[in-house]
């Protein structure tokens, strides 16, 4: 019945927003309702929304989710003779290295970097170039995240779920 219709997209969106893997919210997803039983006495809104939820989550562990991160575009001017020591840092964080420009006598090194591995890059890039070197960084896109580091995360996400119910 059409007045239950309602209750499906609610709970659709609850465990959209909840997620399914490691709590993240789900992205990049088309939902079709096409039918759905019903019984006089015992069916009623919030059924229909437990129905959708559960659907929700079957599906989904079924359609092969991927854990997606945001990666940076980060431009880091250095000078010349620290451009090794950047390439290699970007290397060591995931990154991968979309341009290099002269800038005078300074070089500058465009990279998209996952933002998970940006976290203490100013002091690094600091030490490394005697504080010579500067950055600024910039959402790019989403990307999948590696294998091994997705199971880390959905491992830590199951761990913390367990201690706060147990």
């Amino acid at each position: 019945p059409r007045e239950y219709v309602p209750s499906v997209e609610k709970g659709l969106r609850m465990q959209m927003d909840q997620g399914v893997l490691a709590k993240f919210p789900t992205v990049d997803f088309k939902a079709t309702l096409y039918d759905g039983s019903y019984h006089d006495v015992d069916s009623n809104a919030l059924t229909f929304e437990i129905a959708a939820k559960a659907c929700f989550r079957e599906a989904v562990k079924k359609a092969g989710p991927i854990l997606l991160e945001p990666v940076m575009k980060v431009e880091t001017v250095t000078p010349g003779d620290h451009l090794g020591d950047v390439i290699g840092d970007f290397n060591r964080r995931r990154g991968s290295i979309l341009d290099q420009l002269e800038r005078g006598t300074n070089v500058a090194v465009v990279a998209n970097v996952p933002l998970s591995e940006m976290f203490g890059y100013i002091g690094q890039l600091r030490s490394m170039t005697s504080g010579r070197a500067s950055y600024t960084m910039e959402f790019s896109h989403y990307d999948p995240v590696p294998r091994n580091v997705a199971d880390e995360v959905i491992e830590q996400a199951n761990k913390s779920k367990t201690a706060a119910t147990g």
